[in-house]
């Protein structure tokens, strides 16, 4: 993968360009950036501009053979980890070698994909995949081998936050102190999940969300998309490329989600002193608890933002509000007077509790039947703030 094909993030390429041809590298970095900002596509093209020993932004006028292998995702001194889980194809201790082809086919088709992209690949969104201990092992074993090239050799780590205790504890003293011309690259979400004594012998290299115009650009060039079209949705996806490419196919989750929340909202709003009501917000419960724990968890982040952006409205931060509603009937500034300063921190905290309990394998329909019942009591609450 090029640095050219990389959407936006200039100063990054800079400062990651500049280091390899200044002989500046540290041997463990941490990318941290939130969804679809280009955290993995960029590690990538980094990792060729290394390998490869490319030189310019473009990442060309290097080794031609070894960028070939980079582009079919094979070059043997490139490994790769990521989360796992078992499934049809891997019945016990499952690695990432086991994926390899999952992987670069996830890669090659959504490369700012999400952690829910690649379980629904695997067909395992019902289970939490884990960088575990047995791929600890497997990653010790691989870089103790001299590079094949006789170069650098570049271990990425994709979604380190969910490295199992025992895993980051194994890895420690190879990450402080690695093998001759060995680079550990993480790649992380959430900073504040990954154990201290990794970030600490880590450096650290934070992306911020994509810019909009950055995000058109890139759309009108792929899906040769009208000049309006584009800002809309670049506009939508809120720095994020990978929703911006769902939002492309009519394919993005928030669609489902969207109809989930809103026959939520109105059954929670129906509820008080209405016994029918209940029994819609139990029912509710039940469809949801029969997804995935990765969907439902992406669907209660989706809700935390829903309600975050009511309060944005509410509050007349118009600019910030980037959500356009597609049910009928619904619209946003109708619902945003009954987000307010009295109740959004208890409905966020109520909404993060339930996604800790889900994330920790608690039953999720009575997990969200209980989420349900004090969604109720929190929407009728009136604003401090009077008029």
């Amino acid at each position: 993968m090029l640095f050219s094909e990389i959407i936006g993030q200039e100063h990054i390429k800079n400062h990651l360009t500049q280091s390899v041809d200044n002989g500046r590298i540290a041997h463990a970095q941490l990318f941290v950036g939130p969804e679809g900002c280009g955290t993995l596509p960029m590690a990538i093209a980094y990792a060729q501009y290394l390998l490869c020993k490319n030189t310019g932004k473009e990442n060309n006028n290097g080794n031609a053979a070894c960028n070939l292998k980079f582009e079919n995702l094979s070059h043997p001194d490139l490994h790769f980890a990521f989360p796992v889980t078992t499934s049809d194809k891997v019945k016990s201790k499952p690695v990432s070698k086991y994926y390899l082809e999952e992987w670069r086919e996830l890669l090659k088709e959504q490369p700012y994909g999400n952690l829910f992209d690649w379980y629904k690949r695997l067909g395992v969104d019902n289970k939490q995949g884990l960088i575990n201990v047995e791929e600890a092992n497997e990653i010790v074993k691989s870089l103790t081998l001299k590079s094949y090239e006789g170069g650098y050799k570049v271990m990425l780590i994709w979604m380190a936050e969910k490295m199992h205790i025992s895993a980051a504890n194994k890895l420690l003293k190879l990450i402080e102190e690695p093998p001759n011309k060995t680079i550990f690259i993480l790649i992380a979400e959430d900073e504040e999940q990954i154990i201290n004594t990794i970030k600490s012998r880590c450096q650290i290299l934070h992306f911020p969300p994509l810019a909009e115009n950055d995000i058109k650009n890139s759309l009108i060039k792929k899906y040769n998309l009208e000049d309006s079209v584009a800002t809309k949705i670049a506009h939508q996806a809120n720095g994020n490329y990978n929703k911006a490419c769902d939002l492309v196919y009519h394919d993005s989750e928030d669609i489902q989600f969207e109809t989930w929340f809103i026959f939520w909202i109105r059954s929670a709003f129906k509820a008080k002193g209405n016994k029918a009501a209940i029994h819609d917000l139990i029912s509710w419960s039940e469809e949801i608890a029969k997804t995935g724990r990765e969907t439902q968890k992406q669907f209660l982040h989706f809700c935390v933002e829903f309600f975050r952006q009511a309060l944005l409205m509410n509050y007349n931060a118009n600019d910030l509000v980037y959500f356009e509603p597609k049910t009928e009937k619904f619209k946003l500034e109708n619902f945003a007077p009954f987000i307010h300063d009295n109740n959004i921190l208890e409905i966020s905290e109520e909404l993060q509790n339930a996604i800790y309990h889900i994330e920790r394998n608690g039953n999720s329909k009575i997990i969200l039947t209980d989420l349900s019942i004090k969604l109720t009591r929190l929407l009728h609450k009136k604003s401090q703030t009077t008029a």
